[in-house]
């Protein structure tokens, strides 16, 4: 059976699309992906999203998101989508050896989250170095732990290990942050919270747990080492266009290029959220492009015909 919209990932863009696709009667079928909910899941309070006035957790918000979606009748398919075939129409998606037929696509598969890549930090992935202050901050109660990064997901990242953690060290490679005022003022004034400036991490410390970061001032050379008993790495995202590299057009960095509204360079397949915008990155911006994405496929589809 040939669907009339594949949406392939489920994060704030995915998952507005399906609204939207669902209302429009164009009942849409969602492949959700093994990052399910997207980079939201990974976020704690969400403050800044309209109509939530005292904040609502990512992961709950993604829920209502997904509930609504499903209320309007898209159907959500767990997996990944291992291969895809855009050389003709209708569009073809696998999921393992399943096979899904569609007349449009809408592509909101986000980005994933950098890593460090220095010596100890993937074998101590999960016995003390994270990328989701969310997921693990518990286990760090009255412990020493290192943020990495300078953006407003390193600000939130440490604010919300304060909770927890005795200190909160942020390193940045440089002598100022990247991150919005509001975020970095907060970082700043937090008594928990010291700054390394000019230093980048080398070396994750420890056997079977994370006992502390070897650093290198990034103006001078010296070396040194800090103790800590967390690290968590806060240093962007790559977008997840790997599925789709020539096969689609992709930028320098890696996102998806949409050319006069949310259309990719194959007519038919739509993108939108973080896979496409690296500027914003924003949940309510990703909502609002899902929602362009599911219009912009209903008039396309309709032009079709």
């Amino acid at each position: 059976m040939t669907e009339k919209v594949l949406i392939i990932g489920s994060g704030p863009a995915g998952l507005t699309a399906a609204i939207y696709a669902s209302r429009a009667d164009l009942s849409p079928v969602m492949i959700e992906g093994g990052e399910a909910g997207g980079q939201l899941m990974l976020t704690t309070d969400v403050e800044n999203y309209p109509g939530f006035p005292d904040g609502i957790m990512g992961p709950e918000m993604m829920e209502l998101f997904r509930k609504q979606a499903e209320r309007f009748g898209t159907r959500i398919i767990r997996g990944d989508v291992t291969k895809v075939d855009f050389s003709g129409r209708p569009f073809k998606a696998w999921v393992g050896d399943d096979l899904y037929e569609a007349e449009a696509v809408i592509i909101s598969t986000g980005a994933s989250a950098r890593w460090l890549g220095v010596p100890g930090e993937s074998k101590l992935r999960g016995h003390g170095v994270s990328a989701c202050a969310t997921c693990d901050g518990f286990f760090f109660r009255d412990r020493e732990i290192v943020v990495v990064g300078g953006g407003d997901s390193a600000m939130e990242e440490a604010l919300f290990l304060t909770k927890f953690g005795s200190k909160v060290t942020i390193i940045h490679r440089r002598d100022e942050f990247r991150a919005s005022k509001i975020m970095a003022r907060r970082a700043l004034e937090h008594p928990k919270i010291e700054v390394r400036w000019n230093a980048v991490v080398t070396e994750v410390l420890g056997d079977d747990s994370v006992t502390g970061v070897a650093l290198e001032d990034t103006v001078t050379g010296e070396a040194s080492e800090l103790t800590a008993e967390g690290v968590f790495v806060a240093i962007g995202h790559t977008p997840n266009t790997a599925l789709f590299d020539g096969i689609l057009d992709l930028n320098e960095k890696g996102y998806l290029m949409t050319f006069g509204n949310t259309m990719t360079s194959m007519e038919g397949v739509f993108g939108a959220g973080d896979v496409v915008d690296f500027t914003y990155r924003q949940a309510v911006t990703a909502a609002g492009m899902g929602c362009e994405a599911a219009i912009d496929v209903e008039r396309w589809l309709e032009s079709q015909e």
